[in-house]
């Protein structure tokens, strides 16, 4: 039972939602950019290299987070001892191993890009994320190449770029929101985030500026015929209702319930995001 208790650990600080999100978006970035010749094997491994890739990502961030979780998430696998930090590293090891390995039966340029990701990621949690926003860019970044990885896999990564986009913007908004949420956390251990930097209220601000260019921006696909009405219809009725809803719960409080409750909604807005614009190709 203590064994597969272990397991169950092993898999959760891997945090499995964020992970099947981005296998999706590697899937949809694949299917949205293949050609008439296209090896479905190819979208397989780059789906298991991205989701090994991300969840070793999130688990040398809460390797590297561990001082400040035990305040901002304290029910989390390290702080609440359910793993070590040696067994969290040994897991971490492996999967950037694992994903390297898989994503280079694909083809030169997605285990360069799988390499590279893995690089950041470190590099991330142990010195960008301590840099007000040039963190939460790097987050954004890696996420929106998830569809441009995918993109890759079946050798047409052009397709890509707009989702690319879309995908960026809205986990800059997340990230941002995410570092309100750590705050108190992200003080006790030093880092500056650009809410501790220029305030919550600031941060604010700036998502607002990056929510309401995320809503002009999903009227360029289908103004410019690139996606078809599908798109249109689903983003007018569900994904940027929920982003103005998302507005209106901002400024309602600080607090960690509401702001977990805006988190799950960009995820859940992602989803979306990703059903519209597979049906809008």
């Amino acid at each position: 039972m203590n064994f597969i208790l272990k397991i169950y650990y092993y898999i959760l600080i891997t945090r499995p939602l964020n992970i099947i999100i981005t296998l999706l978006v590697v899937i949809v970035g694949a299917l949205i950019s293949k050609g008439e010749t296209y090896e479905t094997t190819n979208i397989i491994l780059a789906g298991i290299s991205a989701i090994l890739t991300a969840a070793a990502g999130n688990i040398i961030n809460d390797i590297i987070d561990k001082n400040a979780d035990k305040i901002n998430h304290p029910v989390r696998i390290i702080p609440s001892g359910k793993l070590s930090v040696k067994q969290a590293g040994i897991e971490y090891f492996f999967l950037v191993i694992a994903a390297c390995v898989i994503s280079s039966f694909i083809n030169q340029l997605s285990f360069l890009i799988v390499f590279l990701t893995s690089v950041l990621l470190f590099l991330y949690s142990n010195i960008l994320k301590r840099i007000p926003l040039l963190g939460n860019i790097t987050i954004a970044y890696l996420t929106g190449m998830a569809f441009i990885y995918g993109g890759v896999s079946v050798g047409h990564p052009r397709a890509a770029l707009i989702p690319a986009l879309f995908a960026f913007m809205i986990n800059l908004i997340r990230e941002l929101v995410k570092d309100i949420q750590d705050i108190d956390g992200d003080k006790n251990v030093g880092i500056k985030t650009f809410p501790i930097k220029f305030g919550i209220d600031s941060t604010k601000y700036l998502i607002t500026f990056f929510v309401i260019l995320l809503i002009l921006t999903t009227f360029i696909p289908y103004a410019f015929d690139i996606y078809k009405i599908e798109f249109f219809i689903l983003v007018m009725i569900v994904v940027n209702p929920i982003l103005i809803f998302f507005l209106k719960l901002l400024y309602k409080n600080d607090f960690t319930a509401n702001l977990n409750k805006l988190s799950n909604m960009l995820k859940l807005d992602m989803v979306f995001g990703l059903l519209a614009i597979f049906l809008g190709v």
